[in-house]
């Protein structure tokens, strides 16, 4: 592909390892421009390589004439990365033919390179210790806290105050809150014995982790260890039943394999089990320098798993009013098979 258009940020520093809130990258042929206003020029001419930086008050316009000077015939766009309004001006007394590739950058970022699994790695490590600062304050301090003083201290444990920016809003979630898959925090208070539900993640130098625990609260020895006993037994039913199949799933995960059959490992757990129609999203989902990435993890997609992807492993079973059980890790492919980050 010589000839590409990109305004997405984290699409833009895969290609120069740099990005900002307004830029434009151009990819013409062996010519890379990146254009951006006068706030951003130091930095990129710092940090930006293998492109000239062009700074313009006006990116489209310069984006245009930069298109025009090198006669372009072709150029491939994503259209999730401009409004109507940008594209509409961007076509507007050109000459091209813009050929329409939805999610061209993130099909490019499939295949993780050994740079990028370190990273992902790195983050995933530092993610689990965000976790580990978490679970201390929960057993310390979390006794009739609401779910909003827990997600504000979620966010700043998670991200070791500050030192790392998060992945996502963390989601944290109690009881019957849990049921809902991205819930929102409440007043709702935790107290002993309460099911609570944890999705966070950090970025480390931009590549994201993600990963989700359930938990009993038991103040004498909270942890977000897998091996969670709880005082309610179908709390317990439906945890065992959840980690049963995530276990499953990411033992059984190979390459060669299509990512719809890579759900089906856990569905079809989760369903013999009884609580199928409860499972209600997709089994996973990749992750990288965006925190939503292909692969997607789903049973209608026939895309071929390879060494070197990257994806959450998440199964979940949400009984609403009452409960939801979600446990979540990141895996690589290595070697046919899939490692925990």
């Amino acid at each position: 592909m010589d000839n590409f258009i990109l305004k997405n940020e984290n699409s833009i520093y895969y290609e120069c390892s740099f990005s900002c809130d307004n830029a434009i990258f151009l990819n013409l042929g062996s010519e890379k421009f990146f254009i951006t206003d006068a706030r951003y020029t130091i930095e990129a001419k710092e940090y930006a390589k293998n492109c000239e930086i062009i700074e313009s008050s006006n990116l489209i316009d310069s984006t245009k004439e930069i298109l025009k000077k090198n006669s372009i015939k072709n150029l491939v766009f994503d259209p999730n990365d401009f409004t109507f309004f940008d594209y509409k001006n961007l076509i507007k007394d050109l000459d091209i033919n813009f050929i329409e590739k939805p999610n061209f950058s993130k099909t490019k970022r499939l295949i993780k390179s050994d740079e990028e699994i370190k990273l992902l790695k790195k983050a995933s490590l530092l993610g689990k210790d965000g976790f580990k600062e978490f679970a201390k304050y929960i057993k310390n301090n979390g006794f009739k806290r609401s779910e909003k003083e827990l997600y504000f201290n979620a966010y700043k444990y998670i991200s070791q105050s500050s030192k790392y920016d998060i992945s996502f809003n963390p989601i944290v979630a109690i009881n019957e809150n849990a049921a809902k898959p991205h819930a929102l925090a409440t007043s709702k208070k935790l107290n002993k014995n309460d099911l609570i539900l944890v999705d966070a993640g950090i970025k480390y130098k931009r590549y994201c982790s993600d990963r989700t625990c359930t938990s009993v609260a038991d103040f004498n020895n909270f942890s977000f260890k897998r091996e969670q006993k709880f005082k309610n037994k179908k709390h317990q039913k439906i945890y065992d039943i959840v980690l049963k199949a995530q276990e499953k799933c990411i033992k059984e995960a190979k390459s060669g394999m299509m990512a719809k059959d890579v759900d089906k490992i856990a569905r079809d757990f989760i369903t013999q089990a009884g609580y199928g129609k409860y499972f209600v999203h997709s089994t996973g989902h990749g992750v990288g320098l965006d925190i939503h990435e292909f692969p997607n993890i789903n049973s209608k997609n026939e895309l071929m798993i390879e060494d070197n992807m990257v994806f959450t492993v998440e199964p979940g079973i949400y009984i609403p009013n009452e409960f939801g059980v979600r446990i979540e890790d990141t895996i690589y492919m290595q070697n046919t098979k899939a490692e925990i980050l």
